[in-house]
């Protein structure tokens, strides 16, 4: 299945927004927010039950998907601090859930493994995700399913062409 590339295209003709009479409940990325949020806290709900929080969920599903295996890479993938991350890392290693290994290359790199039972507590993090996601998306077709996710990924397309655009 291919996936369709998104593209950046120019600022509207007809600003969608203004200031005057500007309305929190009908912006996009308030509406985005309050979204996102209920969908991390329903995966919480469930994951806790497992000793797994958000910050956690999304740091073992990362290194299960070899995503990352550093506290650098994994400070950006999950968009976090490297300081904070290498604090969640501490509660996954007290937990059980991964162990930290210095690099015999470098020794400023530390690479982290899950341990089998952080292996175990990562391969529920998509089985959560899914029901999340499809409770979310209860009464949606598959063609708006694919819009949306067409839209967000213009959206992002969007975002990133502005801030290039802004640091040349």
């Amino acid at each position: 299945m291919t996936r369709k590339t998104a593209t950046a295209t120019a600022a509207p003709t007809t600003p969608f927004y203004e200031p005057v009479g500007y309305c929190a409940d009908e912006s996009v990325g308030w509406l985005m927010k309050r979204a996102l949020v209920s969908i991390a806290q329903a995966a919480d709900r469930r994951l806790e039950p497992k000793g797994i929080t958000h910050a956690q969920w999304a740091a073992l599903f990362m290194l299960d998907r070899c995503r990352a295996s550093t506290v650098a890479e994994l400070a950006r993938e999950t968009q976090s601090d490297p300081g904070a991350m290498t604090r969640l890392l501490d509660r996954l290693e007290a937990k059980g859930f991964c162990r930290r290994q210095r690099s015999t290359d470098d020794r400023r790199v530390v690479r982290i493994e899950l341990t089998p039972e952080g292996e175990v507590a990562a391969h529920e993090v998509p089985i959560v995700l899914a029901q999340v996601l499809n409770e979310h998306l209860a009464g949606f077709s598959k063609s708006e399913w694919g819009q949306l996710k067409d839209m967000l990924r213009r959206m992002v397309a969007n975002g990133e062409a502005a801030a290039a655009g802004s640091d040349a």
